[in-house]
């Protein structure tokens, strides 16, 4: 082994320490760091699924050559259905990047502002929010409200809530968790507020006003609002380690295919969605790139300047305590380096 190969290893011990356990699965971990690297991503993923993930997907947009399109493992487990490069899946955060596109284009038109605040759009919420008349959209959209984070409610995945009213109910009262604009905390109520926000203003649901003025611009035809929208049979499978149902059917949110998922990355790095002045507000407000999870389902879109690619790929399986995600994000990192080797060739 080189001196190399040990440090990697000794680097993915300390991460899994951080989970707080090294019993098996984090030699998983080292054994994914550690391989040789494959030829092509198409072994890449073939070799993620023997690692233990049910079904994997990835695009790959590079400038100077036609899109690319991988698969490997089972659209439908049970059924012996193979992955198809097209197949429907839930971009669970990822959806916060459209979200953002949108409150930019609001903002850009005089309908929202990034210096209001939760009170001065729900007023009803002052007293049931702490410091909701010094929290803003602007904190709101970076996660540095210090509003508690409603997912994170005892066993919130094991029966999610189905509506706004529900989700807000359990942070209700509840203290906060800094002064806002103090720290930073990644939180889902945020998120939940921005969109009924954006509701109340539009007078609709604010998926419509993404589909207008981002989806149809760009000629995305895949991408969809929810399960309610969609042909089930073009929806990939999502598998929980524990869990013995395929969690398909379970409402997250957004769905969209990894092509489509990958045109909106591009023109939202090379701002080509934005009109005049709404890139430099959404680039004052939000990021460029994101990840999502939901049982079932994780996801990972991002551009890679030094590529000039766009890689987004899709994970069928996920697990209790994130170690799944913690190994596909070693694997995303290996098909940027085969990338990488790929271009130098």
């Amino acid at each position: 082994m080189t001196k190399k190969q040990t440090k990697r290893i000794f680097r993915i011990i300390f991460i899994a320490a951080s989970l707080g356990s090294l019993y098996f699965v984090p030699w998983l971990l080292v054994k994914a760091w550690i391989l040789p690297l494959p030829n092509t991503v198409q072994e890449q993923l073939d070799e993620a699924i023997q690692h233990g993930f049910d079904g994997m997907i990835v695009y790959v947009d590079q400038a100077g050559q036609a899109p690319q399109y991988f698969a490997s493992g089972w659209h439908d487990r049970e059924a012996k259905t193979p992955a198809n490069p097209h197949d429907l899946f839930k971009i669970a955060s990822i959806s916060k990047l459209y979200d953002a596109v949108a409150i930019a284009k609001l903002v850009g038109d005089g309908r929202l502002s990034l210096d209001k605040t939760i009170a001065d759009y729900f007023p009803e919420l002052v007293g049931r929010i702490e410091n909701a008349k010094r929290i803003t959209l602007r904190m709101m959209i970076q996660h540095r409200s210090g509003i508690p984070n409603f997912t994170d409610a005892p066993n919130f995945w094991a029966a999610p809530t189905q509506s706004y009213q529900e989700s807000l109910a359990l942070i209700l009262d509840m203290p906060a968790n800094f002064e806002p604009g103090e720290d930073y905390e990644y939180c889902n109520t945020n998120y939940l507020l921005l969109n009924k926000i954006m509701d109340e203003t539009l007078g609709y649901e604010n998926f419509r006003f993404i589909r207008e003025e981002i989806l149809i611009p760009l000629n995305l035809n895949k991408t969809f609002g929810s399960l309610a929208e969609v042909n089930m049979n073009h929806v990939m499978s999502g598998y929980h380690v524990g869990h013995p149902y395929d969690l398909k059917m379970d409402e997250h949110g957004m769905l969209a295919t990894a092509e489509d998922v990958g045109i909106f990355l591009r023109a939202l790095n090379d701002g080509s969605l934005f009109d005049k002045g709404e890139q430099e507000i959404y680039s004052s407000i939000y990021e460029y790139e994101h990840a999502g999870w939901v049982p079932g389902y994780q996801s990972f879109a991002k551009y890679h300047k030094d590529l000039d690619a766009v890689v987004i790929e899709f994970y069928s399986t996920t697990d209790p305590k994130l170690y799944n995600w913690n190994l596909s994000e070693i694997i995303n990192s290996r098909i940027v380096k085969i990338l990488k080797r790929q271009k130098s060739l």
